[in-house]
């Protein structure tokens, strides 16, 4: 036995390193005894096989390589043959020389051989010929050699003219390949755009493949990624509309993210944002919001957030509100904020979704959120807008004042008054806490939690940067500052001020705010001097909070005592109405225990004042209610940086607030404008804060830049 092994032994190792060199039939004696150990010779044969497979695929690579290389300039030359028979043969051969991998090397190494195939594809329309060279170009795009080679022989146009191809092979070939081009390839988007790329690949996204039309909607997320005209260019094609209706159709994940995407870039459009509002695009994404793909939601919620602001009239939105203010309870910092930004925008002056949030927990969920979201202000802020809007102006807003108390939110807006809160996050929480305030209940949690000397401390401040700014400015020689010149994180002073006192008026309906408030010392001095202000809706809120402290005898006689007598019956003849009625009814409080002649010629004057010619119609609302204007419709400044894959966390940007309002009763309150153009007879007297008033940490407050040339929308950049 041994010496049969011994004899065999060459045969067995021949057997293992090469066993197509045995004869048929030959038996090898097997010197394996234990069937779970393997011998020498079987651990050999494997890595054997692939060293001699190596070798072997060397030498074939070798020769690909060479054959190659030898029958290139043969090739070239019969591919500018006359014949289209001859043509066709060249490229057919072409196209199996790419598919090896040595003789690709050769091709794309060779400029000439890559610009005889272009020029032969652009006058050649041989089905087959057109197969065979588009075929090789797809191969060599693989590369960045064969990428570059394409590009400089002009193929772009070549490639695009395709498009229009019938045979879908073609299509297939031609689309990749550009694809591939606008990926890896500089210079290549100009040149797709040039040869009328957009329009055909638009045209394409009426076929079914979902593969094919995979490729198209990436290709067309390329070009217009950062190129207006591009997406000019696809809403001109209908591409807009054709997205939407991708996203309907299909459920092929691919291609929904793809698409997705699209609609990500042309949403931030200020053209193409209301084509795809009006296709039925925000109702076609929140049906993908519960999709098992994360990336999709992703892309969905970031194209919802940018289109939100053109679809706050649109209607039939209740899966959509819903979906959001689940997402509210989402573990992704990214979901949840554009879960809130959107709620925010769509909850502005559309009385229908206020209702719809609240009935299915909305506020509770925003309330929720911001407790959960800490100092995360891109979170808080469109939070507390959206809040805002809720409490304000529809038939549940009483359920969602009641409701912010009922959850824990009156003392997380106090605290949202404080530092380290922006100026942005701080006025949004001003109007909201002055919207829970016209709920009675919520006077006394508001009062124990310190909201009236927050408020009175931003009021000081913000009273303070205007008028060192006015001191500045008169110092400098420029004479009267304009009030808009105030501004800190793009937010005017003015709306603070405005705000705050706005707040301050509805909270001193309650007699026990109204005690605390005089016992604030310079409060009503302070807003004694804002009668003085230019801005009409500041000298509204400030008398209509006077008119609620003159209500009490001691409060009538602070007024008084500041000197308010001149200023308030300079307002009675004040074009807005407000102000008037405000005016005439403080001055009738502080005249009640004056002499019978005083009050003769007060009433006198109160008679020719109020009872002009024009006989306007007063507005229904009591002395202490003013026009609510609180559906404030904000713009963030979220400027991120661009990606092309998805979105990373936001980062803590600078927020900068537009506001518009809905249409009021008096027509000078729109948009915080300096209305009233008329010159006051009476001079504003320098208002002195009492050093002994507690202000807080006023310091911790940022301060206003010295310009306000940072003011940036939300939406117009590509997420």
């Amino acid at each position: 036995m041994n010496q049969q092994l011994s004899q065999s032994r060459t045969q067995r190792v021949r057997a293992a390193m090469f066993p197509e060199t045995l004869e048929e039939g030959i038996e090898i004696p097997s010197t394996q005894f234990n069937q779970r150990q393997l011998t020498a010779v079987q651990r050999l044969a494997e890595p054997s096989q692939m060293l001699k497979h190596a070798v072997v695929n060397l030498i074939n690579y070798q020769d690909d390589a060479d054959l190659a290389t030898r029958a290139i300039p043969e090739l070239i030359e019969l591919l500018n043959d006359e014949d289209q028979v001859v043509v066709s043969q060249a490229a057919m051969m072409v196209h199996h020389l790419s598919k090896k991998e040595a003789s690709r090397h050769a091709l794309m190494n060779s400029p000439q051989m890559v610009a005889a195939l272009v020029k032969a594809l652009s006058k050649n329309n041989n089905l087959e010929f057109t197969k065979g060279a588009v075929g090789t170009l797809h191969n060599l795009s693989h590369h960045r050699q064969g990428l570059l080679a394409i590009f400089k022989s002009g193929g772009i146009p070549a490639l695009v003219k395709l498009l229009s191809s019938p045979v879908e092979t073609i299509l297939y070939y031609a689309i990749t390949t550009l694809h591939n081009l606008l990926l890896h390839q500089e210079g290549s988007k100009m040149a797709v755009r040039l040869a009328g790329g957009l329009q055909k690949m638009v045209a394409l996204l009426q076929r079914n493949n979902v593969k094919v039309l995979t490729i198209i909607t990436d290709c067309l997320q390329l070009l217009a990624y950062g190129n207006q005209e591009s997406k000019l260019i696809i809403l001109a094609s209908q591409g807009s509309i054709e997205h939407v209706r991708i996203m309907r159709s299909y459920d092929y994940e691919k291609l929904l993210w793809t698409t997705s995407r699209v609609l990500k870039v042309l949403s931030v459009c200020s053209s193409n944002k209301p084509a795809i509002v009006e296709a039925g695009g925000m109702q076609v994404l929140a049906m993908h919001l519960q999709h098992g793909s994360q990336r999709l939601v992703q892309n969905a919620l970031w194209t919802l957030r940018n289109l939100s602001d053109a679809g706050t009239k649109v209607d039939g939105l209740e899966q959509l509100l819903q979906s959001l203010v689940i997402a509210l309870n989402h573990s992704d910092v990214n979901v949840v904020t554009c879960a809130a930004g959107i709620l925010s925008n769509l909850t502005c002056n559309n009385q229908r979704n206020k209702v719809t949030v609240v009935q299915v927990g909305g506020v509770e969920a925003l309330v929720q959120t911001i407790i959960n979201a800490g100092d995360r202000e891109e979170i808080t802020e469109p939070a507390v807008c959206a809040l805002r809007h809720l409490t304000s102006r529809h038939v549940e807003s009483d359920s969602a004042q009641n409701a912010i108390r009922h959850n824990g939110g009156i003392q997380i807006l106090v605290k949202l008054l404080q530092p380290p809160s922006r100026w942005p996050l701080v006025k949004a929480t001003i109007g909201l806490i002055r919207n829970v305030a016209q709920c009675q209940g919520n006077h006394m949690p508001l009062r124990e939690h310190g909201a009236i000397h927050h408020l009175i401390r931003l009021l000081m401040r913000a009273f303070q940067d205007i008028q060192r700014t006015s001191t500045n400015s008169s110092v400098a020689g420029s004479g009267r500052s304009q009030s808009g010149d105030v501004y800190a994180d793009g937010v005017r002073m003015e709306e603070i001020v405005e705000g705050t006192t706005g707040a301050l008026h509805i909270l001193a309906r309650d007699s026990h705010n109204r005690v605390l408030m005089r016992s604030q010392q310079g409060l009503i001095a302070v807003l004694v001097q804002l009668l003085f202000n230019d801005i009409e809706n500041v000298q509204r809120v400030a008398a209509g909070a006077l008119c609620e402290l003159a209500i009490d005898k001691d409060g009538a006689d602070m007024i008084e005592a500041e000197g308010a007598t001149a200023p308030l019956t300079e307002l009675l003849h004040s074009r807005n109405e407000g102000v008037a009625i405000y005016a005439a009814a403080v001055l009738f409080r502080m005249s009640e225990d004056k002499p019978n002649d005083y009050k003769k010629r007060l009433s006198a004057e109160l008679s020719n004042s109020l009872c002009r010619e024009d006989q306007n119609t007063w507005p229904p609302n009591d002395l202490g209610t003013a026009p609510d204007h609180q559906d404030a419709y904000d713009l963030y400044g979220h400027r991120l940086g661009s990606v092309h894959n998805g979105v990373g966390p936001m980062r803590h940007n600078n927020y900068h607030q537009q506001s518009g309002y809905d249409t009021l009763p008096i027509d000078s309150m729109q948009g915080f404008e300096i209305c009233s153009q008329q010159e006051s007879n009476c001079s504003p007297m320098d208002v002195v804060i009492p050093n002994d008033i507690d202000c807080g940490r006023l310091g911790d407050l940022p301060e206003p830049p010295q310009d306000n040339n940072q003011v940036a929308a939300w939406y117009d950049t590509d997420l």
